[in-house]
């Protein structure tokens, strides 16, 4: 008879938290004083349950809101619609494919954007 070994494959996803929070704690409050919390987590960017474990716990919340200013999430947006047309670009070249006119016409505008960019951002931080 032969034996055959069972291999205990990794399923992946992820990995269990070093303290895991399970336990359950219920706080009765009125209609105005929920709201009232989650408006405070939300002026802190957490979730009502870390609010109330902070200010349980330590008594102050010490996270300041990140807020990017908008001509940052522009740039970012702007930088990512560029980098995913490059990439179809690049994917057709690279499987051989010559690039028509139209195809240039945009590497052109593309090229012409950047260059705005970087007037941007060198003017931004001047």
């Amino acid at each position: 008879m032969q034996t055959t070994k069972k291999h205990s494959k990794n399923k992946g996803g992820r990995p269990p938290k070093e303290i895991k929070r399970n336990k359950t704690i219920t706080v009765h409050c009125s209609a105005f004083e929920q709201r009232l919390l989650k408006e405070k987590g939300k002026e802190a960017g957490i979730t009502v349950s870390e609010y109330l474990r902070e200010i349980g716990l330590t008594g102050k919340i010490d996270r300041r809101k990140i807020e990017f200013p908008k001509d940052a999430l522009w740039l970012k947006g702007t930088l990512n619609h560029m980098a995913a047309n490059l990439n179809q670009m690049a994917k057709k070249r690279n499987s051989g494919e010559d690039l028509g006119a139209y195809m240039r016409q945009q590497l052109q505008e593309f090229c012409d954007q950047c260059h705005a960019l970087s007037i941007t951002i060198r003017n931004y931080f001047s």
